[in-house]
């Protein structure tokens, strides 16, 4: 390459290209680009696409799930009655939706009626903050929100479908006939099984994709098809199906993990 030398009484201090062979260089970029991609393994690193950010360590799941802890041991702490009062007035039962309570689709996600053992709890912060990870905290707490909201009112359809519901039967004040429509139905399950669902939904890899989708739905059918099944179970099944049907379309959205959404 031709340069000029620019030299001193000590001798020569540095050399740059002249402007001529400046301009080639800038022309050759492109070229010399292709052949660093053939060379280094994998190619060249990709820039993330504008407005995509992932969370190298998550935030959000760690409060959620250490204020659900916090806030179960100081509910343990309240008489019996009390106790029962408040998990009852925060429980997407049927009592509750048919009065109109629907703020108990949200509220009823922060609180669970005894503490956290310790691996569900790991369990639930493994899942939450991978989700976290891999998608960026807005989109994680949306398929949570969606998988437990949606399976609360897939269960409260259910249960009034098979006449469950009778309290609109009853006068104001009295006592349901059925125990079910003021069960205390509060926790974090119906989130956490919904973004496990569609963490295995976006699995790139196409045998271990579907083998972990078979598997967990298999495995909330289960108690669903035995005789004493509760509508919690078919709860979990719903929520499961809607996290998979979630997963599949980040990822038919994306091409891949369903990472290449926005992400905050």
């Amino acid at each position: 390459m031709l340069a000029i030398t620019v030299t001193t009484g000590t001798g020569p201090v540095r050399s740059r290209p002249a402007a001529g062979e400046l301009t080639g260089l800038l022309r050759r970029m492109p070229e010399m680009h292709k052949a660093m991609a053939r060379v280094l393994p994998g190619g060249l690193p990709r820039r993330a696409a504008p407005g995509v950010r992932r969370a190298a360590v998550p935030w959000a799941a760690p409060l959620y799930v250490g204020a659900v802890q916090l806030g179960a041991y100081a509910t343990a702490r309240l008489p019996g009655r009390r106790r029962t009062e408040l998990l009852r007035a925060h429980s997407t039962n049927v009592a509750n939706l048919r009065a109109g309570r629907w703020r108990t689709l949200v509220t009823s996600a922060a609180f669970v009626e005894h503490p956290l053992p310790v691996p569900y709890g790991a369990a639930l912060l493994a899942a939450l903050g991978t989700a976290e990870v891999r998608w960026g905290a807005r989109r994680a707490a949306g398929v949570f929100a969606a998988g437990h909201i949606g399976a609360s009112l897939l269960v409260y359809a259910g249960l009034r479908a098979r006449g469950h519901g009778r309290t609109a039967q009853v006068p104001a004040g009295d006592a349901p006939p059925d125990g079910t429509a003021q069960a205390v139905d509060v926790g974090a399950s119906y989130g956490f099984n919904a973004t496990v669902g569609a963490l295995a939904a976006t699995v790139p890899h196409r045998g271990v994709r579907a083998a972990a989708t078979a598997g967990l739905l298999t495995l909330a059918a289960v108690p669903v098809l035995r005789r004493g099944r509760t509508f919690t179970d078919a709860g979990h099944l719903a929520a499961l199906v809607l996290g998979v049907a979630m997963g599949a379309g980040m990822r038919s959205g994306t091409g891949g993990d369903g990472a290449g959404a926005n992400q905050a």
